[in-house]
């Protein structure tokens, strides 16, 4: 996954603290100007809850949405890729899933939330944990992964609620074509709905705006079909 190496001292982004998965858990919550509106949860990607993650959950909350990112490295931040890919690899799937639904939980319980359900937008390892958390948490019902990379085996999608709708890009190495066509498959077979994919003329992390593969037309085109989708699905 080549994405830009963070600068070396550069903090997690955190402004909220809730019970998550048995203890407590730090995060970055954004409100749209209106002060409520459906919720959305942020996943980070492989480097932690960066500028960049925080500045996504600002542009939700600009477009109306309450946006949650959840810190799953606990205030750590990744420097290079080969921390990075450590710190990915020593998240257990299981765990941050657990961390997720805390975050959900959490959202909902908002006062400013107006949704029933939540939306969830990731990116990376995140991407994979929108499709993790939407298999296993009935209260997400709209899932959007950006370059989605799942760690392990597919989840099981029987139980998915969902709609997915997904951004990935035709030059990114990290996620093959028949990894997609493999996923879109279990997601249609499994759940019964077929998700939206949509391929860009472009690598991975096409969308952060702070990386060497940032692609302007593209990342912008994505974002013109995640808004209207979440507003769909989530009223």
């Amino acid at each position: 996954m080549s994405e830009q190496p963070r600068p070396t001292g550069a903090p997690a982004h955190q402004n909220v603290t809730f019970p998550s998965a048995g203890g407590t858990a730090h995060g970055y919550l954004a409100l749209p100007p209106s002060g409520t509106g459906p919720g959305v949860i942020v996943i980070q990607e492989w480097w932690g809850l960066t500028d960049h993650v925080a500045q996504v959950a600002d542009r939700l909350a600009a477009e109306g949405f309450v946006a949650l990112a959840p810190d799953l490295y606990g205030g750590n931040v990744a420097h290079d890729p080969s921390e990075a890919y450590r710190m990915m690899r020593e998240l257990p799937v299981a765990r941050g899933v657990e961390l997720l639904s805390g975050a959900v939980d959490h959202l909902l319980s908002l006062p400013e939330v107006t949704s029933a359900t939540v939306g969830a937008v990731g990116f990376c390892m995140g991407g994979g944990f929108v499709l993790h958390l939407a298999a296993a948490e009935p209260r997400v019902s709209a899932a959007v992964p950006f370059y989605g990379v799942i760690q392990g085996e597919l989840p099981d999608f029987s139980g998915l609620k969902a709609r997915v709708l997904g951004h990935y890009g035709e030059q990114d190495h990290t996620i093959p074509p028949e990894d997609l066509a493999q996923l879109r498959t279990a997601i249609e077979e499994q759940s019964g709905t077929a998700p939206e994919f949509f391929l860009y003329p472009a690598g991975h992390a096409f969308y952060n705006d702070g990386g060497p593969s940032y692609e302007p037309e593209s990342a912008a085109r994505a974002w013109r079909r995640t808004v209207p989708f979440l507003r769909e699905r989530l009223g």
